[in-house]
């Protein structure tokens, strides 16, 4: 029989996020978590010296990563409290270690960009007007004085750098009627003269992104050829040089090293990323000599250098160093692992399942499977569907600590790519626009009918979990499918798709439009999202559930669970018999905190012990 992981070291093991160089190459600032908690921390790339500026003040689960000042002496960040991300500005001096609170809009979600190159200004992302907008932050000021709106568009808008004089701001927003739209866009740093520099055609995605050193040239992406593309925008010509074959791969761009002769791009092929670079001159591909399994990083360093994380299913995150002249790599960070060895982690395999329907009977989703080790091959064995957030997100063949952990109790876990994910091109990702609950739904079922095709699961006991999204399909699976699942655990889910849209459009109205890109707008689509909503169906559930919320959550409110242990109560069900309900009164919508995550973690282990 498979061992069980020792769940306390495991999900104690430090991480690291938000991985952010420093404007003159010599530093990396970052949280992570080697205290029992996430602090804020540098580290000098030449010495190694790792210093942590932070003890407790830094939030359990960090929103965004820090930015830097433009003389490599301040950090900017978005802190919230106990996961109700109303992120509020903070600044850090590194020669002082003073941590200095800006001034912040009760309500307000607000997000440092890009220090001006001056130092007295500083470009935010905000919905302190009410839709996320751009807006500048005078260093010199204080309390509403210091903030001045850039942007004022009635659809989301964000800002990504100043040029390298500080005159002009690359951003992306959609002026069009069509909400798939989005266009890159340039205005000075006034906030005037906003004007489109790239736009291929109605209803595709293109952006801009960094700047070239010489302010003439930006970044740029786009998905109208089927695919994400990476590219350099001419701003003085208006040309795209596409370095992306069409037909190719996903890619998206990073960003153009200091010399200005490379460009870093990312490839996202078969659940992998790999970094590579484009040479600006001659438009060919320069791969990167790494270790076998997923890279990713687009940040350069010490002039030559580029910062590269590195994973597989069966290692932890190592960062990593890659030098550009010698084509070889330096641990910057090494992956922790306690007395565990990696050789103890279940590898997962990449697979792809069948997903049939009338109108498409070829379909086969991607996915990743994790068979536990030890396995008796005369028993049949419980098995769980993994559902991802997002839902434009993916599972990729990275590290999983809780996934670890349920295989290693001897759960067979699969982790679908469903159509609406990324990283497959276009057409995939867009499978499931006005159609939340369709084929997504019935390729989280499908995975379930290909589990109780394995000659060591047992087809009775198949269970469902997942986190946001993937608690929304959690919760709507069990209620479509009634006699598919055994159990399901949704986790910060989604019930009541109008709800959420009233409470997104209060709250986060950023997300409240990615919502109507997605599935129309609430009132013309009524029908569509009371079908696609869990609490409608709520007398089919037949399977055993343990719903999971933080009551701090703003993104998926804890009405979404709460709403929906109602209505299970009013067909009859009881809680404690029928269905398990826990509220977090100490998190939000998801935690990277390793107390609160071993504790959500026991509970969904004890909850499968018992009813799988």
């Amino acid at each position: 029989m498979p061992t069980p992981l020792p769940l306390e070291e495991l999900v104690t093991l430090p991480i690291t996020m938000g991985l952010t160089v420093s404007p003159d190459g010599e530093q990396v600032a970052y949280y992570d978590n080697r205290s029992g908690r996430m602090e804020l921390c540098t580290l000098h790339l030449r010495t190694r010296e790792r210093r942590q500026h932070t003890s407790g003040q830094a939030p359990a689960t960090p929103r965004s990563a820090p930015v830097w000042s433009a003389d490599s002496r301040e950090l900017f960040l978005a802190w919230d409290h106990d996961g109700n991300e109303r992120t509020a500005l903070h600044v850090l001096s590194l020669d002082t270690g003073e941590v200095r609170a800006l001034h912040h809009q009760p309500g307000s979600m607000d997000f440092p960009v890009h220090a001006h190159p001056d130092g007295t200004r500083l470009l935010v992302n905000s919905t302190r007007g009410g839709q996320m907008n751009i807006w500048q932050y005078d260093l010199t000021r204080s309390g509403e004085d210091a903030w001045t709106p850039l942007s004022t568009q009635p659809n989301s808008t964000q800002a990504v750098a100043y040029s390298p004089d500080g005159r002009r701001i690359s951003l992306n927003t959609n002026e069009s009627p069509d909400l798939r739209n989005l266009d890159g866009y340039v205005m000075n740093a006034d906030g005037t003269g906003m004007c489109r520099v790239l736009h291929l055609q109605e209803g595709t995605r293109e952006s801009v992104g960094h700047w070239h050193p010489d302010g003439t040239h930006l970044t740029a992406a786009s998905d109208a050829a089927g695919h994400g593309r990476a590219g350099r925008l001419d701003l003085t010509s208006g040309e795209v040089q596409w370095f992306t074959p069409e037909g190719g791969p996903d890619d998206t761009p990073g960003r153009i090293s200091p010399d200005g002769q490379w460009l870093s791009v990312t490839r996202n092929a078969d659940s992998t990323l790999t970094p590579l670079l484009y040479s600006l001159d001659t438009a060919v591909p320069r791969a990167l000599h790494l270790p076998l399994g997923l890279s990713s990083g687009t940040q350069y360093a010490l002039g030559h250098q580029l910062l590269v994380g590195h994973t597989t299913t069966t290692t932890r995150a190592d960062v990593l160093l890659y030098d550009l002249t010698t084509d070889t790599t330096s641990t910057l960070i090494p992956a922790e692992y306690g007395t565990l060895h990696p050789e103890r982690f279940t590898p997962g395999q990449y697979i792809h399942y069948p997903s049939p329907s009338a109108h498409d009977p070829q379909v086969q989703v991607p996915a990743i499977l994790y068979v536990p080790q030890g396995l008796n091959p005369a028993d049949r064995h419980p098995a769980l569907v993994h559902a991802h957030g997002g839902p434009t997100a993916q599972f990729f063949r990275t590290f999983d600590d809780e996934v670890q952990y349920l295989v290693s109790l001897g759960y067979t876990v699969i982790c679908p790519n469903v159509r609406g994910s990324t990283g497959y091109g276009t057409p995939w990702r867009d499978a499931n626009l006005r159609d939340w609950g369709g084929r997504d739904l019935q390729d989280i079922a499908a995975a379930a009918t290909y589990l109780a095709t394995l000659p060591h699961v047992d087809p009775a006991r198949i269970g469902l979990y997942g986190v946001s999204y993937g608690g929304y399909l959690s919760y709507l699976a069990p209620v479509k499918h009634p006699d598919l699942f055994k159990v399901a655990i949704p986790i910060v889910g989604i019930t009541d798709l109008h709800q959420l849209h009233t409470d997104n459009s209060r709250d986060i109205p950023q997300l409240a439009y990615y919502f109507r890109t997605m599935m129309g707008h609430p009132d013309e689509h009524a029908g569509l999202w009371r079908d696609r909503s869990a609490i409608t169906h709520a007398a089919n559930l037949k399977a055993h559930m343990l719903m999971l919320h933080g009551a701090n959550d703003p993104r998926c409110p804890v009405n979404q669970a709460r709403g929906f242990r109602d209505a299970l109560n009013a067909t009859g069900k009881h809680e404690g018999q029928d269905y398990e309900y826990v509220e977090f009164d100490d998190q939000g919508h998801g935690t990277a905190d390793p107390a609160a995550r071993i504790r959500t973690t026991r509970l969904i282990a004890d909850y499968l012990a018992r009813h799988l």
